[in-house]
């Protein structure tokens, strides 16, 4: 067999075809994996335009635009066009007593007509008006439903963005702590031979090690369901993969004032839904109102008939008649049945400013609880910097004495447990704390603001 020199291959023009496809192949790649890399701010971008409880919400509004013009369609005049066409018997009348003396007067056997009606609300006691009212109202509370579920869903992303990047992050202090723990088990193993470890230690480390493996592939699953879940709310492939980006992290030193945020939180979506929904009360009042007044229609018709029975006996001739004018109604019986849904009207008025009420108590709870956490989150940000600090020093100190034999591999592991639970408690405690900070800024309506979508 003849091997090429290295010249050959570089000037064979097969193997320059197959360098060039492998290096595309490669820029492909590379370029593929930026593409997945996805910050915060995009994810949320692509949540409002793709996430379905969304678009769900912009449906409900055009359905609710649709109603307001059914409303208005309500001041058009209604128009019927009719026609017949017939064949009647011969007229048969008794004189005396019955079915006796009878007389058959002919008739013209043939009848058909074609008429046209149309009638037009002129007054209605306002009904028509706060009718159009409501459906205006119910417009402007699906605006703020939609809003709303913007900002949940935005909330939704955050957290299970933020949950994504936290268990990444321990996925990692996870494997570099196995392979620290498969070090030590050489070393065990090592010490073993020579006779200075019991087979009880080298147990203990080979525990400890199935023990991380064991956190290792639970922390990936829940990853996995983690992003499955992601990819959902943003309608992704669930193919495509994504890196999430730690910049979204935030190093807060400070928290604004409890009442910057209050007098945000007093205009946010749950708030103004209620207080729309107040209006709706007072103009559905309204609208039970206009049943204390007579309706005004103007109203006409026009007809074709075959034959003329206006006269007897009818005459074979073709006529037509019209006529156009006003009329009225008024329904004596609302006197009386109104009083009771004008009751149960201003019953469900007050019941919805009592709502109204408790809302805004709900808003301003949760405000102070999320505002609490918050200062308590960003607090802690010492504590578990000395933490590890500590334990990091605890740690270095424990494994110098347990490679000079001084200790246990006890002491060695708890020393371990402590440095790897002190490394994902600064990471946990500063995504928390994030996690805290939307949340007070998602119940104060500022959510959006945050990242100018």
């Amino acid at each position: 067999m003849i091997i090429p020199k290295k010249s050959t291959l570089l000037t064979d023009p097969f193997f320059k075809k197959m360098l060039l496809v492998l290096v595309l192949f490669g820029l492909n790649s590379l370029k593929a994996q930026q593409n997945n890399f996805l910050s915060l701010r995009e994810a949320l971008q692509i949540a409002k335009e793709n996430n379905l409880s969304i678009l769900k919400s912009q449906l409900d509004i055009h359905l609710l635009e649709e109603n307001v013009k059914e409303s208005k369609e309500l001041r058009l005049p209604d128009v019927e066009i009719s026609g017949g066409y017939s064949r009647i018997s011969n007229l048969t009348q008794f004189k005396s007593s019955f079915m006796k003396e009878k007389e058959v007067v002919h008739t013209i056997p043939e009848m058909y007509d074609l008429k046209t009606d149309f009638r037009m609300p002129l007054y209605a006691g306002n009904k028509i008006n706060n009718a159009i009212e409501i459906a205006k109202q119910q417009v402007e509370i699906a605006g703020i439903t939609k809003e709303k579920v913007e900002n949940d869903v935005q909330l939704l992303v955050i957290s299970t963005y933020l949950e994504i990047y936290k268990l990444r992050e321990l996925q990692k202090i996870i494997e570099e702590n196995i392979k620290e723990e498969q070090n030590r088990l050489k070393e065990v193993h090592s010490l073993q031979k020579h006779g200075t470890v019991t087979k009880n230690e080298v147990l203990r480390a080979e525990l400890q090690l199935t023990d991380r493996e064991l956190t290792a592939l639970n922390n990936s699953k829940n990853i996995q369901i983690l992003l499955h879940d992601f990819k959902t709310l943003l309608q992704l492939p669930e193919e495509q993969e994504i890196s999430v980006d730690s910049s979204a992290i935030i190093n807060e030193n400070k928290v604004d004032p409890y009442d910057l945020y209050l007098s945000r939180a007093l205009n946010n979506e749950d708030i103004r839904i209620a207080n729309q929904q107040v209006n709706i009360r007072k103009t559905e009042m309204n609208l039970i109102k206009g049943n204390y007044y007579p309706s005004i229609n103007f109203f006409g018709n026009y007809a074709l008939k075959y034959p003329n029975y206006m006269f007897f006996p009818p005459e074979p001739y073709l006529y037509s008649l019209g006529q156009i004018g006003i009329e009225a109604r008024f329904d004596l019986s609302e006197l009386y049945k109104n009083k009771t849904k004008m009751h149960i009207a201003d019953t469900k008025l007050e019941w919805q400013k009592m709502e109204t009420k408790i809302v805004k108590d709900k808003v301003q709870d949760e405000l102070y609880k999320n505002h609490v956490h918050y200062q308590e989150a960003i607090e802690t940000f010492k504590v578990v910097d000395k933490s590890l600090e500590l334990a990091e020093e605890n740690y270095r100190i424990v494994k110098v004495k347990y490679l000079n034999q001084l200790v246990l591999i006890t002491e060695m592991v708890d020393a371990d447990n402590s440095l790897l639970q002190a490394r994902y408690s600064k990471i946990a405690t500063r995504i928390d704390a994030a996690m805290k900070h939307y949340k007070l800024l998602h119940t104060a309506g500022l959510l959006k603001e945050e990242f100018k979508l």
